[in-house]
């Protein structure tokens, strides 16, 4: 799995999982893997010390506590979200003089 359609800054929706029906902007994709990681979608809670060197006045420079983090999500498990229809819909490509593009599959807008 090498290339994929979704690419980055791409409207996605889930369509399963604990996040399904969500919606957001895709923030990192890796083609290799089949990952992609979208914004506001299956986050984690992560749980930090403070760390680093304490300044002259005495504060710490990072602070501790419970952080929200994004994880990857498995590609086949979003679908692009057509600009024109606004609905989840599956990519094609068709080639307009030399030039290759993205379309909706559903109402053939190019995307």
């Amino acid at each position: 799995m090498s290339t994929t359609a979704i690419r980055k800054n791409d409207e996605v929706q889930v369509m399963t999982g604990k996040d399904k029906g969500k919606r957001g902007r895709v923030v990192h994709v890796v083609p290799k893997d089949g990952r992609v990681m979208v914004e506001g979608v299956a986050r984690a809670t992560k749980h930090t010390r403070t760390s680093g060197k304490r300044s002259k006045s005495g504060s710490q420079l990072q602070q501790g506590g419970i952080i929200l983090t994004e994880q990857f999500i498995d590609l086949p498990n979003v679908q692009i979200v057509c600009r024109a229809c606004g609905r989840p819909s599956r990519i094609g490509y068709q080639v307009h003089d030399g030039v290759k593009a993205r379309m909706c599959k559903r109402c053939g807008a190019e995307t």
